[in-house]
């Protein structure tokens, strides 16, 4: 005999879809290595620029950058999208007016875009070097930066690293560290073994943050409104 089937509601399943600090649908869900608490990404990084603890649970994340310590859940995202009709459209429509809104007006600079996946054929300057793909992610929303060499003297392997000749760049802002740095190692014809630091306002950036994540926890958080954003690049420093 066939069990009598229950229509289940989005609420029923809010405990495990919504956000412990905004009490609103998780958005970009992410979560803590530490003790795997979840929540919206914007809401935990800004917890965090306050405290290192879990707001959950109250256990240390870590001692000095907590924000090493987050990993986006893309399974548990399209989940959410999937079980409430219509916040995808809305999330990805407010994002868009968003960068929109702060899109840096064009003043002639070399342009400069990149594939999200870090590939080396994934960048490209104005004049064709680069890879062969064509699209160049050119609809995702779009943030400009500009590269500066961090000249420390006595810092090993310094002559290596030098200013580059477009340092003003655009593009997607789902770009991650990572991708930067393959892309400065390319212009600047590194060696593969050759290690470099990106830092924004003196701050170490993980390889997988974004650019977007960088703009909204770093840049824009520490009170800086100007175009474009800032990024300095170094030979990595070994503490050992």
């Amino acid at each position: 005999m066939a069990a009598t089937g229950r229509k289940h509601l989005v609420k029923d399943f809010n405990h495990f879809i919504t956000c412990y600090l905004c009490r609103g649908y998780l958005i970009k869900p992410t979560t803590v290595t530490e003790c795997l608490h979840t929540f919206c990404k914007s809401c935990i990084v800004q917890h965090f620029e306050e405290s290192n603890d879990c707001p959950k649970c109250g256990i240390q994340v870590h001692e000095t950058n907590p924000l090493e310590m987050l990993r986006l859940d893309n399974t548990l995202e399209e989940i959410i999208f999937k079980l409430v009709p219509g916040l995808r459209e809305k999330e990805e429509q407010q994002e868009l007016d968003f960068w929109k809104k702060n899109q840096p007006k064009e003043n002639g600079q070399e342009s400069l875009r990149c594939l999200p996946d870090g590939g080396a054929s994934g960048c490209a300057d104005d004049d064709g070097e680069g890879g062969e793909d064509g699209d160049y992610h050119r609809s995702d929303p779009q943030i400009a930066i500009c590269l500066d060499c961090l000249h420390n003297a006595g810092q090993s392997g310094e002559s290596s690293v030098t200013d580059l000749m477009k340092r003003f760049i655009r593009c997607s802002s789902r770009v991650t560290v990572g991708t930067i740095k393959k892309f400065l190692s390319l212009k600047l014809k590194l060696p593969s073994s050759y290690e470099l630091d990106v830092l924004c306002n003196g701050e170490i950036m993980g390889r997988d943050h974004t650019l977007e994540f960088i703009y909204m926890t770093r840049w824009r958080l520490h009170g800086e409104n100007t175009y474009p954003m800032v990024l300095e690049y170094r030979p990595r420093i070994d503490f050992g």
